[in-house]
C-alpha cells in the first residue's frame, strides 16, 4: 500500500484526483492539500510514500516544493502546462500528466509508481539499523539498538536514548514512528509508550521496568507482557 498525498489548489481538480487515488486499491490516500505549505504540515506527521502535485500554484510552485523537501518520496506532477515536464524529469519524478489526465494515463503512472515501490522494498530486505528523524531544527541520525523507550506527548515524542541522559524531542505523532521501528526489537505497551523488548529489566502485571524507571502497560497492550517475555 503506497501512502499518497494531494496538493492542487483547485478545488475541482483536486476532487478529482481524490476519486481517481479511490479508485487503486495499492493507494491510500493520507491528506489532500490547496498549498505546498499545508503539505509540509502533513509530511512533518505522516509517513508518506507518493505525492500527486500539481505545478502552477501560488505562493510555492509544486517544483519549488519538491527543492524544499530532503528526503523525497515518489512524485507524480499533474499540471496544465507541458513546458515544465523536462524540469520535473531532471528532479526524478516517476511521471509527468498533463490536465485533463485521462483514466487510463492516470493508472498508468500509478502502476510506475507502485513498480518502484516494490523494487525498491525488494533492494532494503536487510533490515536497517538506524532511521533519520526531524528534531532540533535538523535531521538526525537515531540508531534503533540506542532507543531504550520513546514516549508521545501530544504532538511530540521524547526518545530515550542509551547513550544521552537527555531524551530527543522530535515533532511526529506514535503512529508514524512506530511504523519505522522493527517489531522484532520494539513493542508498544500503552497508547503513549513504545519500549525496546532488550532494555526491559522487569514485567509485573501491569508495568514493565527500564533499569528503576516504571511504564505502564495499558488494558489494550495486554499482549505486550507476552511479546517481551518471550522474548527473552
Amino acid at each position: 500500500m503506497l501512502n499518497c498525498l494531494a496538493i492542487d489548489d483547485e478545488p475541482l481538480a483536486l476532487e478529482l484526483l481524490e476519486d481517481n487515488i479511490s479508485k487503486l486499491p495499492f493507494l491510500n490516500l493520507v491528506a489532500s492539500c490547496n498549498n505546498p505549505i499545508e503539505a509540509m504540515k502533513v509530511l512533518q506527521h505522516e509517513t508518506i510514500d507518493l505525492i500527486f502535485l500539481d505545478i502552477q500554484m501560488p505562493g510555492l510552485t509544486g517544483l519549488q516544493f519538491i527543492k524544499t523537501i530532503s528526503v523525497k518520496p515518489m512524485f507524480i506532477l499533474i499540471t496544465a502546462y507541458e513546458k515544465y515536464a523536462l524540469e520535473g524529469y531532471e528532479l526524478d519524478v516517476v511521471d509527468y500528466l498533463v490536465k485533463p489526465v485521462p483514466l487510463e494515463r492516470f493508472v498508468k503512472a500509478c502502476n510506475k509508481a507502485w513498480e518502484l515501490y516494490q523494487l525498491k522494498t525488494k533492494k532494503s530486505n536487510e533490515p536497517s539499523s538506524y532511521f533519520f528523524i526531524n528534531a532540533d531544527y535538523s535531521l538526525v541520525k537515531v540508531v534503533f539498538a540506542d532507543i531504550m523507550w520513546i514516549e508521545g506527548l501530544k504532538d511530540y515524542l521524547k526518545i530515550h536514548l542509551k547513550s544521552s541522559g537527555r531524551p530527543l524531542v522530535a515533532r511526529i505523532t506514535m503512529k508514524a514512528i512506530e511504523e519505522q521501528l522493527p517489531e522484532s526489537m520494539f513493542v508498544r505497551v500503552q497508547k503513549s509508550f513504545i519500549v525496546s523488548k532488550d532494555y526491559v529489566t522487569s514485567v509485573r502485571k501491569n508495568s514493565v521496568f527500564i533499569d528503576n524507571v516504571e511504564i505502564p502497560v495499558g488494558d489494550n497492550y495486554k499482549d505486550a507482557i507476552i511479546t517481551i517475555t518471550n522474548k527473552h
